[in-house]
């Protein structure tokens, strides 16, 4: 078994497009794991290989977002700045507004800027200092955990569930399914979970949150 198989998923999650929403109360028991505080030996050395280059695949794909959308990209402000995270990197345990914001097309005829509509995300306690992050609408879910990694800046691990999927994929079984990203807080109430070199369509995402209230 990978080491990354041990990482402790919510109940349901994700990112990205309209539809598929899937009621929090229906879904199945997170699956079973071992609760580990450090990422690093949770995370698979593929994961690891895309955390350590986030600077890279930041720099390429805002490049290519702003020649199509310049003024989209500054509207956001310190959303895409690179060196905007602020101290308090774990976002409090409850309901948040989310969005997805896909930079740097994969292939050719995808777009290099996609703003998605507000969705519902959901942050909850872990164990030992760690926090878990469920999407819970949109077509593509993201769900895991949220490892503090210092004061500035925390690991998100986890998977990304499809469609109509309720169940989700152990972290570690699909390389196409895991998630990996730095979640940062880049205002007062607001952070970002940026994810370097997604599977699908984009060479960065970033979910935005804010809190619902």
């Amino acid at each position: 078994m990978r080491r990354g198989a041990g990482v402790v998923l919510l109940g349901l999650s994700a990112c990205g497009g309209g539809g598929g929403n899937v009621p929090a109360r229906s879904l199945p028991p997170p699956p079973p794991g071992v609760v580990e505080s450090d990422w690093r030996r949770l995370a698979t050395p593929a994961d690891r290989d895309r955390l350590r280059r986030w600077r890279d695949a930041w720099v390429t794909a805002l490049g290519s977002a702003r020649r199509r959308a310049a003024a989209e990209i500054a509207a956001q402000g310190p959303l895409f700045a690179l060196d905007a995270a602020l101290p308090g990197p774990v976002p409090p345990a409850g309901a948040y507004r989310c969005r997805v914001f896909k930079l740097g097309a994969k292939g050719a005829g995808m777009l290099d800027y996609v703003a998605y509509p507000w969705f519902d995300c959901l942050v909850s306690p872990g164990a030992g200092g760690d926090a878990r992050l469920a999407k819970l609408s949109g077509s593509q879910r993201q769900i895991g955990t949220i490892h503090p990694a210092d004061g500035m800046r925390a690991a998100f691990l986890g998977t990304l569930m499809l469609g109509d999927e309720t169940r989700p994929f152990a972290y570690g079984r699909d390389r196409s399914r895991d998630v990996a990203g730095w979640v940062e807080r880049v205002g007062a109430r607001r952070w970002r979970l940026a994810m370097p070199y997604p599977a699908f369509e984009s060479t960065l995402d970033v979910l935005e949150l804010v809190p619902a209230g």
